[in-house]
């Protein structure tokens, strides 16, 4: 039985965030061999999430207002304070995956030097760089409102699962 635990985060004057929750689901991977950011790259793909990258979390607070977000963590361990200043400072470690609505801040406190994730968005979208900044808004705020929600889970690949956890 996959472990999905949710937060919700509310705009923080600088950080929109999003009224769709963060979800975390924990050591849902199972990771194996010399490549396993590969398991968590097929999983995406199978599921619809594409235009995939690896590499760490900035550490910076930042955000998305064109594309939801899932990091899948295939290496490592990091301390990632999630929906902006006032929010919630969680662990990543291998085999986590994190589900991030648009909107919702993210930044890296700390990491092991092995560190890495997979990045990737639903198909058909692109990602863009929002700070917090007061100049981005009321744009970031209409974008994110626009988004639909994924066809499918990133995870579970299911095309009722994320309803389930983002209605």
């Amino acid at each position: 039985m996959t472990k999905i635990s949710s937060f919700r985060f509310k705009d923080d004057g600088s950080i929109p965030n999003n009224s769709l929750p963060l979800l975390i689901y924990a050591q849902v991977m199972e990771l194996r061999g010399v490549d396993p950011a590969s398991i968590i790259e097929e999983r995406f793909s199978k599921n619809g999430w594409a235009n995939m990258w690896r590499n760490g979390i900035y550490t910076f607070h930042h955000y998305h207002s064109t594309s939801h977000e899932v990091l899948g963590c295939f290496r490592g361990s990091a301390n990632i304070l999630l929906g902006g200043k006032n929010g919630e400072l969680l662990t990543l470690t291998a085999g986590d995956v994190v589900l991030i609505p648009a909107g919702v801040g993210h930044f890296n406190k700390g990491s092991s030097l092995d560190f890495g994730v997979v990045g990737a968005y639903p198909r058909g979208f692109d990602w863009d760089m929002q700070y917090g900044r007061p100049g981005e808004r009321p744009k970031v705020l209409e974008n994110i409102a626009a988004l639909p929600i994924p066809p499918l889970d990133p995870v579970l690949g299911s095309t009722d699962g994320l309803r389930k956890h983002w209605v």
